[in-house]
């Protein structure tokens, strides 16, 4: 097993997280809240922002050091580390966000807006790991 970087464990969060300030304050941002009841611009409901999107980045990086301890332990080509960051967004994101609006009753809307947002941003990140490693 390779060692694990923690530059690139961060850049990955980073990544992860601009795509999210982009999907849902730029080209999502009105659809999304709408979807999800929120008056437009209200991202985090009754949490403050600071916290939301603390826990996001925290979040984000634990996501990162799973995608780089994968990583540290294969060794894979670039072009398999961006498979392997799609693909945990494809199989593992993505179907455990579903599962759980099935149960909420979410809109379609709301989880394709989501699902999309997931897959495009292990993409990012991968692509992170890929440019900085």
């Amino acid at each position: 097993m390779g060692p694990i970087d923690l530059h690139e464990v961060v850049l990955g969060a980073c990544a992860f997280f601009l795509v999210g300030m982009a999907w849902y304050g730029i080209a999502f941002r009105d659809v999304w809240t709408r979807a999800v009841g929120r008056e437009k611009g209200d991202f985090t409901g009754r949490l403050p922002l600071w916290l939301v999107f603390g826990l996001t980045f925290a979040f984000a990086l634990l996501v990162s050091l799973t995608l780089t301890h994968q990583f540290a332990m294969s060794a894979p080509s670039d072009r398999a580390k961006m498979m392997i960051a799609v693909g945990y967004g494809l199989t593992i994101m993505v179907p455990a966000v579903g599962i759980r609006y099935l149960y909420l009753n979410v809109p379609g809307r709301v989880f394709a807006i989501d699902a999309g947002f997931f897959v495009t941003a292990m993409a990012a990140m991968g692509a992170a790991h890929v440019l900085f490693d």
